[in-house]
């Protein structure tokens, strides 16, 4: 059982980090918005609140750090498609996407959102 719930993230400037994640999230499966004033929400699929879901804040003190968020994906080939789609909305790719020597079939791309949050999207079959 995944037991995932949901990621509360801050970033420091939501007007300029929101277009990031409005092409980012649905990609990764977080296709239904539930917006408010204060949070931007994108859920995956399910009933809130069991479904998995992905919340924005604006907080203008936030300082990223070095904690990271990893994602699943299908296969290498989401692992280069979304690499390049990361750096064409306004990421930065840190390493990747390649093998790394975690396990043999363990491929990754290390990025961040324009905010400087970090994270990994991910593909191994062991």
């Amino acid at each position: 059982m995944n037991r995932f719930g949901h990621i509360d993230l801050r970033v420091n400037d939501l007007e300029r980090d929101l277009p990031f994640y409005e092409k980012l999230l649905p990609e990764l499966g977080f296709t239904r918005t539930f917006h408010s004033a204060n949070w931007k929400v994108f859920a995956a699929d399910g009933e809130l609140p069991s479904a998995a879901y992905f919340a924005i804040t604006e907080d203008r003190e936030h300082r990223p750090n070095a904690n990271l968020i990893g994602f699943w994906a299908q296969d290498r080939e989401e692992v280069d498609r979304l690499a390049k789609l990361i750096v064409e909305i306004g990421g930065a790719v840190n390493d990747g996407p390649r093998l790394f020597p975690i396990s043999p079939t363990y491929y990754a791309v290390y990025f961040e959102d324009p905010c400087g949050n970090k994270y990994e999207l991910l593909h191994r079959l062991n």
